[in-house]
Order: structure tokens, then sequence, then C-alpha cells
């Protein structure tokens, strides 16, 4: 039988400059590395527990587009205008840890350095996932 290890995600809907979107898309995946936002992100991310795969470290998943949104009253959105349809260029940042790992401070540190009013921070229930033996 394959190896089980029981881990969770934590996603991060992570807004980006356009011309880093436009980077990622045409095949330039360091451009991520430079964009502010994104880079502050990642450096919490890549902090352990997060991303821990015996072996490799620091293990990270992007995932490219958009995220339609339209501000309601009392927001304070960081792009768009209340009451406006508005399209950011987006990211989705996932990392993987021990799904018995304590990471509420470090999920404070993404909260606290996300730049939306509402982020989006998603934190998976535990599953199994297959590794060698």
């Amino acid at each position: 039988m394959t190896a089980l290890r029981w881990v969770r995600d934590i996603r991060i809907y992570c807004p980006v400059a356009p011309a880093t979107l436009s980077a990622l898309m045409a095949g330039d995946p360091a451009a991520i590395e430079r964009d502010e936002t994104a880079a502050a992100l990642l450096t919490i991310l890549r902090t352990p527990p997060l991303g821990d795969f015996g072996r490799y470290r620091e293990v990270v998943e992007l995932a490219l587009g958009y995220e339609g949104f339209r501000p309601g009253e009392g927001a304070v959105p960081a792009l768009g205008a209340v009451g406006e349809a508005s399209w950011s260029p987006t990211v989705i940042l996932t990392a993987m840890y021990d799904a018995a790992a304590d990471v509420d401070a470090l999920a404070d540190r993404l909260l606290a350095a996300h730049p939306w009013d509402v982020p989006v921070i998603a934190v998976g229930e535990p599953y199994r996932l297959l590794v060698r033996g």
C-alpha cells in the first residue's frame, strides 16, 4: 500500500500588478518574486512548517487568474470603488503543511500582510496526501 500523510493546505488569493500577471503568463515564473505584495506573502508561506515536504522545503503552488468583485457600502477597497464592478489580476498561492502543525501565528501574519479590506485566505480541512513509502 502507498504511504499516506495527513496534511492541510492554506490558499491565499493575492492581488498582483498587471505587469506581474503578464510576465507570469508569458512564461516568467520569477516575476512573482518581484511583485511587492506577492513577495511579502511568499516570505510567510515559505516559513516552516508551511510547504514542508520532507526532502523539499518552501513548496508553494501558483495559479493565475483574475478576481471579480463589487465593493459594497462600508468597504475600503484597495482597488476599484464602492458600487463599481472591478477585476483584479490575482494569483492563488497554496502551501501544504502537516495537519497537526500549529500555524495560527503564520495565518495572523498572512492576514496582516494582505492588502485587501477582506482578504481571501482559505485553510483546508485535513486530507490524505499520497507519498512514496
